[in-house]
């Protein structure tokens, strides 16, 4: 699926910017590093969503575009740009509206986006727009099975069981970047991670379930309720005092061309 020919995130802008997780500073701190960035650089953020990547980097003294399909996704983005203090240029559109004109950047990140994207043909466009000394950074979170993260387990199989029929049993394993890098002119692949924890309500976990693609409110049309109800119901039978805990490890994969 190439981000941009369909809506997954269609109406979830204000469940994202409020329960996602966001990328830590020190990890996106670590792939500007690496990365040899200074400020003034130009970095996208493709499929940037809420902004959470674009105003991190933007933070950091660089000159971001953030580049979305869904026009409630860049006026969340842009508000939030407004309300720190730092400038976003924003673009719609998805992967499929890149060219080369819009080049060059010496980064191109991506948070949670890659997976919805033709990959080959995104990184084949990309080494037209990316610097020779520039690089791809993709941006993912992971739930390791740990005892407190036994909510996100819950989470997932309600998920499964309130998908369409026709799209259950599918399987991610979109975060496998490296068939898609190597196969690419991005074969130089480094990896950083953070991991984090944190307490949750069950109030974050069913806002989170809503953010995501999923269990999003468009994907469970009339049953958005009674999902609401299964989750929390279940989230009680886990926690009944209500607390849960988070682990979540965060991760960048940079990937830059061999010199």
């Amino acid at each position: 699926m190439t981000l941009g020919q369909s809506r997954p995130f269609q109406s979830v802008a204000a469940h994202y910017e409020r329960f996602r997780l966001g990328f830590p500073d020190r990890l996106v701190v670590r792939v500007a590093t690496l990365a040899g960035l200074k400020p003034g650089d130009r970095v996208l953020d493709l499929g940037c969503g809420t902004g959470m990547l674009a105003l991190a980097f933007a933070r950091l003294g660089m000159a971001v575009t953030a580049m979305d399909p869904e026009p409630e996704m860049l006026a969340a983005a842009g508000a939030a740009a407004e309300a720190q203090g730092v400038a976003l240029t924003s673009l719609p559109g998805g992967s499929q509206d890149l060219t080369p004109a819009m080049g060059p950047f010496r980064l191109v990140t991506m948070g949670r986006s890659f997976h919805w994207m033709d990959r080959a043909a995104t990184l084949a466009m990309l080494d037209k727009i990316v610097t020779p000394d520039g690089g791809v950074a993709l941006f993912h979170d992971a739930h390791p099975p740990v005892a407190e993260n036994g909510w996100f387990k819950i989470l997932c199989d309600l998920q499964e069981r309130y998908r369409p029929d026709k799209a259950k049993g599918r399987t991610g394993g979109h975060r496998r970047y490296e068939p898609f890098l190597f196969a690419s002119a991005f074969t130089k692949v480094d990896g950083l991670s953070v991991t984090v924890r944190q307490p949750l309500s069950a109030q974050d976990i069913v806002g989170r379930a809503l953010s995501m693609s999923q269990s999003a409110p468009q994907s469970l049309g009339s049953r958005q309720e009674e999902f609401a109800a299964a989750l929390e119901a279940a989230l009680r039978e886990f926690s009944p005092d209500g607390k849960f805990v988070e682990v979540a490890e965060m991760v960048a994969v940079l990937a830059r061309r061999e010199q």
